[in-house]
Protein backbone atom coordinates (compact mmCIF):
# COMPACT_ATOMS: atom_id res chain seq x y z
CA UNK A 1 0.00 0.00 0.00
CA UNK A 2 1.79 3.17 -1.08
CA UNK A 3 1.69 6.71 0.74
CA UNK A 4 -1.05 8.99 -0.14
CA UNK A 5 0.43 12.69 -0.45
CA UNK A 6 -1.87 14.57 2.03
CA UNK A 7 -2.75 18.98 1.54
CA UNK A 8 -1.38 20.39 4.65
CA UNK A 9 -0.88 24.22 6.02
CA UNK A 10 1.61 25.83 8.20
CA UNK A 11 2.05 28.34 10.73
CA UNK A 12 3.01 30.61 7.83
CA UNK A 13 -0.38 29.96 6.57
CA UNK A 14 -1.83 31.00 9.50
CA UNK A 15 -0.66 34.92 8.75
CA UNK A 16 -3.55 37.65 8.86
CA UNK A 17 -6.05 35.01 10.33
CA UNK A 18 -7.52 35.38 13.96
CA UNK A 19 -6.13 32.18 15.89
CA UNK A 20 -7.96 29.85 17.55
CA UNK A 21 -11.17 30.01 14.97
CA UNK A 22 -13.89 27.78 13.96
CA UNK A 23 -15.05 29.26 11.21
CA UNK A 24 -14.62 27.05 7.98
CA UNK A 25 -11.77 26.56 5.71
CA UNK A 26 -11.81 27.73 2.28
CA UNK A 27 -9.43 27.22 -0.28
CA UNK A 28 -8.84 27.39 -4.06
CA UNK A 29 -7.99 24.44 -5.98
CA UNK A 30 -7.10 23.99 -9.52
CA UNK A 31 -8.72 21.20 -11.45
CA UNK A 32 -8.85 20.69 -15.08
CA UNK A 33 -7.26 24.04 -15.85
CA UNK A 34 -9.91 25.57 -13.73
CA UNK A 35 -9.44 27.67 -10.27
CA UNK A 36 -12.04 26.41 -8.25
CA UNK A 37 -12.47 29.08 -5.63
CA UNK A 38 -14.45 28.51 -2.24
CA UNK A 39 -13.60 24.79 -1.81
CA UNK A 40 -14.63 23.79 1.56
CA UNK A 41 -12.52 21.92 3.37
CA UNK A 42 -13.97 19.44 6.01
CA UNK A 43 -11.42 17.59 7.73
CA UNK A 44 -13.97 15.37 9.52
CA UNK A 45 -15.55 14.04 6.27
CA UNK A 46 -14.56 10.81 5.34
CA UNK A 47 -15.48 11.15 1.64
CA UNK A 48 -14.24 13.89 -1.00
CA UNK A 49 -17.36 14.90 -2.67
CA UNK A 50 -17.82 16.66 -5.98
CA UNK A 51 -21.89 17.39 -7.29
CA UNK A 52 -22.86 16.98 -10.79
CA UNK A 53 -23.01 20.78 -11.34
CA UNK A 54 -19.06 20.84 -10.82
CA UNK A 55 -18.82 17.93 -12.75
CA UNK A 56 -20.72 18.94 -15.96
CA UNK A 57 -18.65 22.47 -15.60
CA UNK A 58 -15.58 20.62 -16.01
CA UNK A 59 -16.90 19.39 -18.98
CA UNK A 60 -16.47 15.53 -17.63
CA UNK A 61 -18.41 13.01 -19.07
CA UNK A 62 -20.70 10.31 -17.83
CA UNK A 63 -18.39 7.66 -19.31
CA UNK A 64 -15.37 9.21 -16.93
CA UNK A 65 -16.85 7.99 -13.82
CA UNK A 66 -16.49 4.66 -12.46
CA UNK A 67 -18.33 2.64 -10.94
CA UNK A 68 -19.13 3.27 -6.89
CA UNK A 69 -21.99 1.38 -5.24
CA UNK A 70 -22.18 2.12 -1.73
CA UNK A 71 -24.96 4.41 -0.58
CA UNK A 72 -23.92 8.05 1.07
CA UNK A 73 -26.11 10.28 3.52
CA UNK A 74 -26.41 13.89 1.95
CA UNK A 75 -26.54 17.09 4.34
CA UNK A 76 -30.57 16.72 4.57
CA UNK A 77 -30.17 13.18 5.96
CA UNK A 78 -31.46 11.40 2.70
CA UNK A 79 -29.70 8.25 1.12
CA UNK A 80 -28.07 8.76 -1.65
CA UNK A 81 -26.55 6.47 -4.78
CA UNK A 82 -23.31 8.46 -6.09
CA UNK A 83 -22.96 8.90 -9.71
CA UNK A 84 -19.63 7.00 -9.57
CA UNK A 85 -16.16 8.09 -8.43
CA UNK A 86 -13.81 9.65 -10.35
CA UNK A 87 -9.86 10.48 -10.27
CA UNK A 88 -8.78 14.01 -11.05
CA UNK A 89 -4.81 15.92 -10.22
CA UNK A 90 -6.13 18.50 -7.88
CA UNK A 91 -3.22 21.58 -7.41
CA UNK A 92 -3.15 23.96 -4.24
CA UNK A 93 0.07 26.36 -4.25
CA UNK A 94 2.91 24.51 -6.03
CA UNK A 95 1.40 20.70 -4.73
CA UNK A 96 -0.29 18.44 -6.92
CA UNK A 97 -2.10 15.41 -5.53
CA UNK A 98 -4.08 12.51 -6.70
CA UNK A 99 -8.21 13.08 -5.68
CA UNK A 100 -10.75 10.31 -5.60
CA UNK A 101 -14.15 12.14 -5.65
CA UNK A 102 -17.67 10.71 -5.23
CA UNK A 103 -19.73 12.28 -7.58
CA UNK A 104 -23.01 12.87 -6.24
CA UNK A 105 -26.29 14.08 -7.22
CA UNK A 106 -27.67 15.88 -4.09
CA UNK A 107 -28.44 19.55 -2.53
CA UNK A 108 -25.53 20.94 -1.13
CA UNK A 109 -26.23 23.63 1.50
CA UNK A 110 -22.39 24.85 0.35
CA UNK A 111 -23.53 25.48 -3.38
Amino acid sequence: MGVRPALSFSDEDKVRTSQPHDDALMVTFRIRGYDMKRVLVDQGSGAEIMYTDLYKGLRLRPEDLTSYDSPLVGFDGKTVIPKGQIKLLIQAGSEVVEVDFIVMDAYSPYC
